[in-house]
Order: C-alpha cells, then sequence, then structure tokens
C-alpha cells in the first residue's frame, strides 16, 4: 500500500533563497571591504562549523573572523553585506506554497544556518508563514552531514520516510536522506524540481490528484 507524501523537508539557501553566506558572498565580502581573503577565510573555515551550530554569537564570529584587528568599517555595516546576500526565490517560494495548500502538506525545514542570520532570513522573507517547523542547526547543535538531524528532523514531524519528500541542493545531503529512506529532489532549478516532485504526486496544476487524509 502506497503511503501518502504528507510532509515535505527543505533545504533554505539554495532552494528557497541564496546562500546566505557561503564561498562567493565571502569572497564578495573580501573584496567590498578590502580584506586578506586567506586570512579571513582561513579564520571562518576555523570557526563557522561551531557558529552555524548555535555555539557562537554573531558578535563573537565576527571578532574572530573580521575585527581581531582594527577595521575602517563597522561590525554594522559588515553585518548589513552580510544580511544583503540573502535574496529570495520567488519561483520556490510560491512553487511550495502552492503545494502546501493543495495537498495539505506539513513543511520542515532542514538546514544549516547560523542563528542572527536563520532570525533574519526568517523576519525578511516571511518563511515562518510558510514553514512550520524549523530544524535548523543553530537550534538543535547539529549540522548536515550529521545523521542525526535528518533522524531529529523524522522524530519531531512524526511522518515515515517513505510519506516525505526532500528538497536539497547538496547532492551528499541529498544521498545522506535516501539512506534513510527518505524520498528526494537534487533541486538544480525550478523546472526540473517540479518535474520531479510531479513523479512523486505532488503537482500544482488544476488536474493534479489531492489525497485524502
Amino acid at each position: 500500500m502506497t503511503v501518502p507524501i504528507t510532509t515535505l523537508f527543505l533545504d533554505v539557501g539554495g532552494v528557497l533563497l541564496t546562500n546566505g553566506w557561503d564561498h562567493h558572498a565571502r569572497r564578495r565580502a573580501a573584496t567590498n571591504f578590502d580584506l586578506d581573503w586567506d586570512e579571513v577565510e582561513h579564520r571562518h573555515q576555523l570557526n563557522f562549523a561551531t557558529y552555524e551550530e548555535g555555539k557562537l554569537t554573531l558578535e563573537e564570529y565576527l571578532h574572530r573572523t573580521v575585527f581581531y584587528v582594527d577595521r575602517p568599517f563597522t561590525r554594522d555595516q559588515f553585518w548589513e553585506f552580510m544580511a544583503a546576500q540573502s535574496q529570495p526565490d520567488r519561483e520556490m517560494l510560491d512553487l511550495v506554497a502552492r503545494l502546501k495548500v493543495r495537498h495539505d502538506l506539513r513543511i520542515v525545514v532542514v538546514s544549516n544556518e547560523a542563528r542572527e542570520l536563520n532570525a533574519y532570513r526568517v523576519r525578511a522573507f516571511k518563511l515562518d508563514e510558510l514553514v512550520d517547523c524549523f530544524i535548523s542547526s543553530c537550534f538543535v547543535h547539529i549540522r548536515k552531514p550529521d545523521l542525526d538531524i535528518f533522524r531529529l528532523a523524522l522524530d519531531i514531524a512524526q511522518t515515515p520516510p517513505e510519506g516525505i519528500v526532500y528538497i536539497e541542493n547538496t547532492p551528499l545531503f541529498v544521498q545522506i536522506a535516501q539512506g534513510l529512506g527518505i524520498p528526494s529532489v537534487l533541486h538544480t532549478d525550478y523546472q526540473s524540481t517540479c518535474a520531479k516532485l510531479a513523479s512523486f504526486g505532488l503537482r500544482t496544476d488544476e488536474g493534479a490528484a489531492h489525497e485524502p487524509r
């Protein structure tokens, strides 16, 4: 007997929004603020996992990675630049909103996000109006690719793996989720993701079948 899909697990960066503070964003910051890229990136790599796990504040992260020496710009100016790197993927946000309504889906975010960036992104793009539950690394103190973050998401969602579809843009994380029995979509673009979701019965067109609960 086929288990109906009742829940979407979603990444945020690279799926619903641009990545918040990835390699490209840090490169832009280094250029914009005339930073020594090698030194700042080395410091970032030593500290960012701890920051994403909610074990460093933004102030502490910036002190260790950027403001370990005096700078001709302020922390507020740097934070404004960091926040500005986040932009919405309107097509994907609209797609998930339509799927949620049509198929009565629970939406669970499973993401690696630092606390202050996470809070900004949720507020700025009204993700709390779309998402039912945030399993963010800064809240649960575990990061992908740790299996425990997926297991925790399954426990909180109280949905069997086969009743979930996970949308993620990182191939390794897709493979890990699939290893736990979670049907997954490697997101590369809107059209291909729509096609893959349709293969799971998740369509947004007028002909979409709505499974009764």
